[in-house]
C-alpha cells in the first residue's frame, strides 16, 4: 500500500529539474564554504540562501552543515554519492520501459557553462571528484559549447560536456506512469495523511484520516516531513528542507536539447515535453514560511538575459521542499525499530537516485540480515 497526502508526483516530483545526474558526486557543503556564509544571509539572489529570521532554528543544522565541509568528510561523501548513483541512468531507462513511457529518458549528458577559465576554477574541487571517480567528462571552448547548444549567449566561453548523464522530459507524467503500473500489478494507492506512526506489537499502527491500522512493515519516505512521524519514536535526523524553485517558460521547444547548468550561477536548465524549466536554487527556511517567488522571478530574469528566443515566452513560477541532510547524504535501510524502513534525506538528487533507492530497500527487506 502507498500512502500519500497529495496525488503521487505533485511534490518535489513535480517541479524538479529531471536530471539523472551521477555526476554529482560533491556534496552541497564544500571546502570554502563558510566565507560564503556572509553572502547567505543578507543576498537573497545568492545561490544559497538563509534568511537572517529562520538563522536560529537552523542553526544546529548549520554547524552541522559546516562540520561536514572539512575535507574528509567531503571525500567520505563522495564516495558514497558515487556509489549511490552508480548506473541510474540505466536503472531509469529500464523502468520507463517497464512502465511504458520510455520516451521520457533522453540521454544526451549534461553541460556546465563558465563565464571564463577563472570561474571554472573556482569549481576545480568539484571536478577533481569526478576525475577520482573515473566520470566522463570534456573540457570545451565558446566554438564546442555552440557545437551542442547553438543558443547560449555570450557570457558563457568555457564549457565541460558530462556525457553520461540523463534527463527526465516530464518527471510528473513519470511519476504518474510508474503509481499506474503499481497499481495495475494489485498494488494500492490511497490518499490519505498519515498523522502519526507507532509500535504495535509485532508491527507498527498508522494514525491517519481512517484512524488505526495495522501494518507489518513500514517504510517512510515522506521527503522533509519525514522528521514530524520519526521524532516522536525517538528517531531524530538532521533534516532540513532545501526550498527549490523553478520558472517553466512555454513556447520556447529546442531551445536548449539537454540538461544546462550555468555553474557560475548555480543554475539547472532543462528541455521539458512543455517547454524549458529552470531552477536549481537552494533556500533554507523550513517547512512552514510562505514561498519567496522573488527567487523564482530571479531564475526567470538571468535566463532571459543568458539566451535569446524567450523574448514572447511565458513563463509560471513554483517552489518545492527538497529534504536536504548536512553532508548531502540520504538515510537509507532499517531503522533500528525492527519492521521499519527510512528513505529520506536525497536533497536535490531525490530523482537521481530513486531508483536505485527502491531497489535497495526491496533488498533490505527481503534480506536475512538488513543493513
Amino acid at each position: 500500500m502507498l500512502i500519500d497526502r497529495d496525488e503521487p508526483g505533485r511534490g518535489c516530483s513535480f517541479g524538479n529539474l529531471g536530471a539523472i545526474s551521477m555526476s554529482s558526486v560533491a556534496p552541497l557543503a564544500m571546502p570554502g564554504v563558510l566565507a560564503s556564509l556572509p553572502s547567505m544571509l543578507r543576498d537573497p539572489e545568492s545561490p544559497l540562501f538563509l534568511p537572517l529570521g529562520y538563522l536560529p532554528r537552523a542553526l544546529p543544522w548549520l554547524l552541522r552543515f559546516l562540520a561536514s565541509a572539512r575535507a574528509a568528510k567531503v571525500a567520505e561523501a563522495s564516495r558514497t554519492l558515487a556509489r549511490l548513483h552508480a548506473g541510474a541512468v540505466a536503472a531509469h531507462q529500464a523502468l520507463a520501459r517497464e512502465v511504458g513511457v520510455p520516451e521520457l529518458i533522453l540521454q544526451r549528458g549534461q553541460l556546465h557553462l563558465y563565464p571564463d577559465s577563472r570561474a571554472h576554477a573556482q569549481d576545480e574541487a568539484a571536478w577533481r571528484l569526478r576525475a577520482s571517480h573515473g566520470l566522463p567528462f570534456t573540457l570545451l571552448d565558446r566554438p564546442g559549447i555552440l557545437e551542442l547548444e547553438p543558443h547560449v549567449g555570450k557570457r558563457y566561453t568555457v564549457g565541460v560536456f558530462l556525457p553520461d548523464d540523463g534527463t527526465i522530459l516530464n518527471p510528473l507524467r513519470y511519476v504518474q506512469a510508474i503509481v499506474r503500473a503499481f497499481a495495475a500489478r494489485g498494488g494500492e494507492v490511497r490518499r490519505d495523511e498519515v498523522r502519526a506512526l507507532k509500535r504495535d506489537g509485532d508491527g507498527w499502527k498508522l494514525n491517519s484520516g481512517r484512524g488505526g491500522e495495522h501494518f507489518s512493515r513500514v517504510v517512510v519516505a515522506a521527503g522533509a516531513w519525514s522528521t514530524r512521524l520519526l521524532e516522536p519514536l525517538g528517531i531524530r535526523l538532521p533534516l532540513e528542507s532545501q526550498r527549490g524553485y523553478h520558472a517553466q517558460f512555454s513556447g520556447c521547444a529546442g531551445l536548449v536539447s539537454r540538461s544546462v547548468v550555468l555553474a557560475d550561477r548555480k543554475i539547472f536548465l532543462a528541455p521539458m515535453e512543455d517547454g524549458l524549466r529552470v531552477g536549481g536554487t537552494v533556500e533554507i527556511a523550513g517547512l512552514d514560511r510562505p514561498p519567496d517567488m522573488r527567487r523564482a522571478r530571479l531564475l526567470e530574469r538571468i535566463v532571459r538575459e543568458t539566451f535569446d528566443g524567450l523574448a514572447n515566452a511565458t513563463a509560471t513560477h513554483w517552489m518545492g521542499h527538497r529534504p536536504c541532510m548536512p553532508d548531502s547524504l540520504p538515510v537509507i535501510g532499517p531503522a533500528a525499530e525492527p519492521g521499519l524502513w527510512l528513505a529520506v534525506g536525497h536533497g536535490h538528487l531525490g530523482m537521481t537516485d530513486s531508483v536505485n533507492t527502491a531497489q535497495r530497500i526491496a533488498e533490505s527487506m527481503l534480506a536475512r540480515h538488513p543493513r
